[in-house]
Formats: structure tokens, C-alpha cells, sequence
């Protein structure tokens, strides 16, 4: 469990009446050692540069916690599996997920789940959690498997697995989702999310003509009037199987219906916080997988053994819902790709009264954050970290660890809703990709990524799927 540090000898901070814009946020956060960088825009280059390596310096420089002055204003960094443990399990209250994420998500995913703090969150939690019920996580799968099957059927031979994989994930977010055929309706909506998606981390944050954030609120205000016209119309029609319309007909513990307007956010921010983290991830995997031959040999052997492989006619056969569990080594490899190339790296959040850590009284008010690939990549839990190797993840391994030394999906209350949807989504593209192709990149071949805001091969995963 993490501990705080005992009362005795911590530096102390002002009182949360001094924490102000300015040169109080200097005063509140003296005792804590760090760097505000150049006058105006701090370390915020060098955070974008490679955060990694900042992080690095940092807490070689002045250990596991320490301010840095980036994006506007002082961040207060609290690194390691103790420091993810406080801040995801929160179970002092201590911290806001809203008012840490809400500078970077609030124009254009408003009020999404993420961006809920305590009781509100719970009781809109436990509403969405519907659409994670066995049963429409059955209905997904069959739409999964269609969709996954009729693409990748056309992906023999050398291409940049990037862009096709996030077409794909588009796609399937279309049906499964949204429960609307590929199609031009699905294409424009594609077009306004991906427009939001993009605004969210764009540098200028006013809708200025012609600037990314100009069509980002345009594609919000498209997404807006779709859903909630779709949301009228379904509690009407009712029956629909697809994850938009499991959220239009929740209801919560009182037994009344979430009111359009939060229907409509919460679609928008799961479509968001569910694609680009998929695209990521798979992405990932799938390099590691084509890197690390005798690994994706492994993987296929198991595919093959769970559906009984490819058909007469060398078709690859469907992974049945039922058979999810039994794919175990895929699992453990997704987890290591997961732990290697997290795709969120970092999480946001800001204290809503003073606590102590690592010997340090941080005050209220304080933005502060925890660092997820610092954490995967730490000796301190991970033997040869930079070493692809999914056996990390046999249950006597993950016993022995931190429990919060791989976070990929968050934890406590705010874990990832869609976890268990992420982990059917990737095991059915491998189980089709697998038993279709054997999968190549060059010797020795290692993409730059770019690390921020979610990770991506620079040069777009330059891979050969060759046929079976």
C-alpha cells in the first residue's frame, strides 16, 4: 500500500489561501525542488521534445517528486508504483480527475466520464456499466469478428500498418458502437470525431478560423446534434444492441434515465478515449509481435489450438466470445505491449486539499501528475525492462509486484470502463491476423515513436503480412 510520509521533518507549504495565479504559486511550492525552465514558456519544449528523457533528468536530478514548470503553470510530479497507488486509488478524495483533465478535454469532450469526480462518477459509472454486460459484449464480438474479417482479408503483402489500423478501429467504432453499416454516414461522423480527437491537444486553444481547434468545435457541435437526435430516437424505438444504444436507454440507481445532454458526452468521450488507445496499443503490439518471431509463433499455436485454425479454403475462423479466456498467452503478450508502449504514458490530476508524499506537504490547489512509462520501465519492478517478455505477466510474477507498478488502464474508481472490451477487440485481430499472415519488419528495424499525447509510430509501422 502506498504510504504517506509521517507528519515529522516535512518541509511545509503555505496555506491554501495563498495559492493564487503568479508569483504565489512560486511561494506555495518553494520547499519542492524542480526547474521552472525559460522565462514565459518553461520546460514546455522540453517536455514535448522527449518526455521521457525529462522525466529522466528529473527524477535523477531531484528524485520522486519534483515541480516543473510547463503548459502555463507548475506541475508537481509524483513518480513510482506508491505515487500511481495514492493517486488512482484516491482513497482519501484527495484528488480531482475532473479538474486535472479538464484543461486539455473540456471544450471538446465535456462531462465524460473521466471528467467526473466522486458520487456523480459512481452513479454514472455503474449506469454505462450496462454496456459492458455479458450479453452486448457477445453482440459486440460477432461485429468485431465481421468487421476484423472482411479487412484484414486485404491486407497481404507490404504496407504502414498505422493509418489502416486506425481506419479499422474507426470502422468498427461505427458498427459497434454507434450500430450504424460502414457507409458515408459513418465516414462523416468518422471525419467530425477525428477533428475533435485531434483539437484536443492542438496548441492554439481558441476556435480561430482555419486552426484545428476551429474544426474540432465544429465536428463537436455535428457530433452533438447526431446524438441526440440518435438519442431521442432510440428511446423510442428501443431494442438496439450496440454500445449507443445501451448508454440511451441506462438508467441510474433511482431508475431514471440519463438526461439526453450526458448521454451524448458520454458516447463522445468513450468514442475518444476508446479509439485512439486501441489504434495505439494494437499498433504496438503488433510491432513487438513482428520483432519477436518466436513470440508470435507462440501466439499462433495457441490461436490455432483455441479455433481450430483456418478453414478449407484458408479462411480464418471467427474467435468465439466463449473462447476469450482460453487465449492466455495473447493476453500476457498484449500486457507487455501494453506495459512497454502505454498508451496513455501520463495522467493529470489536481489535489483538492493538502497531503504529504515522499517527504513533501503538497498544498491544495496543486496540479499534479503520475508518470505510468516511468513506472513501466522502472528496474525497481521490472527485470530488464527495455526486453519484450510477456511471462512478466504469469499470475506468480504479477503476485510478487507492486500491484500499481502496470497501470495502463488507470485504477480505483476511475479504471478504464472499457478494459475488458480493449482486451476482446485485440485478441480477435490477432486471433484473424495470426492465423492468416506471418508478420515482418526488417532486421533490426526500430520506428521513432512519437510519445505525446498517445503513442504512434512516427513513419506510420512499415510491416510485410505474408500468407500462411
Amino acid at each position: 500500500m502506498a504510504t504517506l510520509a509521517a507528519h515529522n521533518n516535512i518541509p511545509d507549504a503555505p496555506p491554501p489561501s495563498h495559492w493564487s495565479e503568479g508569483a504565489s504559486d512560486d511561494a506555495a511550492l518553494e520547499h519542492i525542488p524542480g526547474e521552472k525552465g525559460w522565462p514565459l514558456v518553461g520546460n514546455t519544449f522540453r517536455t514535448l521534445a522527449d518526455p521521457h528523457a525529462f522525466t529522466d533528468h528529473m527524477v535523477k536530478t531531484y528524485g520522486r517528486v519534483y515541480k516543473t514548470h510547463a503548459f502555463g503553470g507548475w506541475n508537481v510530479a509524483l513518480i513510482g508504483a506508491e505515487a500511481n497507488e495514492l493517486v488512482l486509488f484516491n482513497k482519501d478524495k484527495i484528488f480531482s480527475s475532473e479538474q486535472g483533465w479538464g484543461p486539455v478535454l473540456d471544450q471538446l469532450f465535456p462531462r465524460g466520464l473521466m471528467l467526473l469526480d466522486f458520487d456523480h462518477h459512481r452513479i454514472d459509472r455503474r449506469a454505462l456499466s450496462i454496456a459492458f454486460k455479458p450479453g452486448p459484449m457477445r453482440h459486440y464480438s460477432g461485429a468485431l469478428n465481421a468487421g476484423i474479417a472482411r479487412e484484414v482479408a486485404q491486407w497481404e503483402g507490404a504496407m504502414i500498418f498505422y493509418p489502416a489500423i486506425k481506419q479499422l478501429t474507426l470502422d468498427l467504432a461505427a458498427d459497434s458502437f454507434l450500430g450504424i453499416p460502414w457507409g458515408p454516414e459513418a465516414d462523416r461522423i468518422n471525419t467530425a470525431f477525428v477533428d475533435m480527437v485531434q483539437a484536443s491537444v492542438a496548441p492554439v486553444r481558441k476556435p480561430l478560423p482555419f486552426t484545428k481547434m476551429k474544426k474540432g468545435v465544429d465536428g463537436r457541435a455535428y457530433m452533438v446534434e447526431y446524438l441526440t437526435a440518435e438519442t431521442v430516437r432510440r428511446r423510442a424505438e428501443g431494442g438496439g444492441q450496440d454500445m449507443f444504444s445501451q448508454f440511451a436507454t441506462a438508467t441510474r440507481e433511482d431508475g431514471e434515465m440519463l438526461p439526453v445532454d450526458q448521454v451524448v458526452d458520454h458516447m463522445s468521450f468513450l468514442m475518444m478515449a476508446a479509439h485512439d488507445t486501441i489504434t495505439s496499443s494494437a499498433t504496438s503490439l503488433l510491432y513487438y509481435l513482428a520483432a519477436n518471431p518466436e513470440w508470435q509463433e507462440k501466439l499462433r499455436e495457441e490461436i490455432v489450438a483455441v479455433t481450430d485454425g483456418p478453414d478449407a479454403s484458408g479462411t480464418a475462423r471467427a474467435l468465439d466470445y466463449d473462447d476469450l479466456g482460453k487465449l492466455e498467452l495473447t493476453e500476457m503478450a498484449f500486457k507487455e505491449a501494453l506495459r512497454m508502449m502505454p498508451p496513455v504514458p501520463s495522467m493529470p490530476r489536481r489535489a483538492l486539499k493538502s497531503f504529504e508524499f515522499g517527504g513533501y506537504r503538497i498544498p491544495a490547489g496543486a496540479h499534479v501528475g503520475i508518470n505510468i512509462y516511468w513506472t513501466h520501465y522502472s528496474k525497481e519492478y521490472w527485470d530488464d525492462p527495455r526486453t519484450f517478455d510477456p511471462m512478466r505477466f504469469t499470475p506468480d510474477k504479477v503476485r510478487e509486484r507492486h500491484k500499481y507498478a502496470w497501470v495502463p488502464f488507470g485504477g480505483g474508481a476511475h479504471m478504464c470502463l472499457g478494459l475488458h472490451f480493449a482486451y476482446m477487440q485485440v485478441k480477435i485481430l490477432m486471433a484473424h491476423l495470426l492465423q492468416r499472415y506471418r508478420i515482418e519488419v526488417p532486421e533490426g528495424y526500430e520506428p521513432d515513436w512519437q510519445p505525446w499525447p498517445i503513442p504512434q509510430p512516427k513513419d506510420g509501422l512499415k510491416v510485410t503480412f505474408k500468407a500462411i
